[in-house]
């Protein structure tokens, strides 16, 4: 049986910094694509950065520079470092993988809402709140 578990949300302070982790369990894949997405209240889920086993990554326009994201292969786990927070990144944040390689849009930063419903394996999500 799968099981994506996210950890590290948090609140902070504009500016600071977190790191979100994520294992998936069950995933005896050699190929596969994770990715973290998040869903602000009011507003529509985005992909925030996704990677693969083939090393592409993508990631939204709006973290680039302040978001780093990284895959362990050999744990089936995804991190991603956030720094120089804003209250805008607060949000709900997913982790979700699915056993493909990432779908070409989304290494691009442009992850639709119908492509982001194809990854098959989402987490519970974990808070990440910033204040100004």
């Amino acid at each position: 049986q799968v099981q994506v578990a996210e950890s590290g949300g948090g609140s902070v302070q504009a500016g600071g910094s977190l790191t979100l982790s994520c294992t998936v369990s069950g995933y005896g894949y050699s190929v596969f694509c994770m990715g973290w997405f998040r869903h602000p209240a009011g507003k529509e889920r985005e992909a925030v950065a996704i990677t693969d086993t083939t090393g592409d990554l993508g990631y939204v326009d709006s973290v680039k520079g302040r978001f780093t994201v990284s895959l362990d292969k050999a744990k089936n786990s995804l991190y991603l470092q956030m720094n120089s927070l804003k209250p805008e990144d607060t949000a709900m944040y997913y982790c979700a993988a699915d056993p493909f390689e990432c779908p070409k849009s989304c290494r691009g930063g442009h992850c639709t809402i119908t492509i982001q419903d194809e990854f098959r394996d989402w987490g519970q999500g974990t808070q990440v709140t910033v204040s100004s």
